[in-house]
């Protein structure tokens, strides 16, 4: 098993495009030797992710949910706010919800390294 380094300028980009991407690389998607129970992907930085472009309204109207799992506990962040402190954690989230929803998300996630 080899891991290539793959480098994606995110200038320009809609966050869902390049977040797709991503987590084909992750996964190892591009491979011939593809199977599904086999953690064959590739590493993935990703660059310029300030400068991710949105279409119409999306950036004032997405927002991310989190919960607390207490009663009440709903936490709604705009990510209009998020894009201006840390544009990395809306692309984490992007591909975090693209990847298998097993005990392989976290480690495919370590591969992931995204830079302003």
């Amino acid at each position: 098993m080899s891991r290539v380094t793959h480098i994606i300028d995110a200038t320009g980009k809609p966050v869902g495009r390049i977040a797709t991407e991503v987590a084909g690389f992750l996964r190892g998607k591009q491979k011939a030797t593809y199977t599904p129970h086999i953690d064959d992907g590739d590493i993935v930085k990703v660059v310029n992710v300030s400068q991710m472009s949105w279409s119409g309204k999306k950036i004032e109207q997405k927002a991310l949910r989190h919960h607390t799992t207490h009663p009440g506990g709903i936490k709604v962040r705009p990510v209009k706010d998020i894009m201006k402190h840390r544009p990395e954690e809306v692309l984490e989230h992007a591909v975090l919800f693209m990847l298998p929803k097993n005990r392989t998300r976290k480690h495919l996630m370590k591969r992931l390294t995204i830079v302003k």
